[in-house]
């Protein structure tokens, strides 16, 4: 599958409805973008299961703001919904690919509670049996 153009109106239900999802923030004036590009079309070829993100920052400038990019390109990470890698720099080729294999042998389950935790307790730092 190839990358898939990402806006407002399909960013959220793409993210949400998709196990994992990747998103380039690109523009066309950045050098680095164009450079990051072609290896992130290969990569889409070679993980057909997995969504391709692009947001082209120039058209989408709210969804970038609300993003907080701050400088492009920058490669997300989605998986189940849950942000868990953002950052800015064109990745070569064997980064994106650890990337890729990282985030599909986390194991959500533990992501999530990690979340939770985090967002519910911030008082009580017992070790929890398990």
């Amino acid at each position: 599958m190839s990358t898939v153009t990402l806006t407002a109106e399909n960013f959220e239900s793409t993210v949400t409805e998709n196990e994992i999802v990747l998103v380039d923030f690109w523009a066309d004036w950045c050098g680095p973008c164009r450079m990051f590009a072609p290896i992130y079309e290969r990569a889409s070829e070679t993980h057909p299961d997995i969504v391709f993100g692009k947001v082209d920052t120039e058209a989408e400038q709210a969804l970038a703001a609300q993003a907080g990019i701050t400088a492009i390109p920058t490669l997300m990470i989605f998986r189940d919904g849950v942000l868990l890698f953002a950052q800015p720099g064109a990745l070569p080729a064997p980064a994106l690919e650890d990337l890729i294999g990282q985030a599909r042998a986390l194991d959500m389950d533990e992501v999530r509670r990690e979340i939770a935790e985090h967002d519910h307790d911030h008082s009580d730092h017992e070790p929890h049996a398990h």
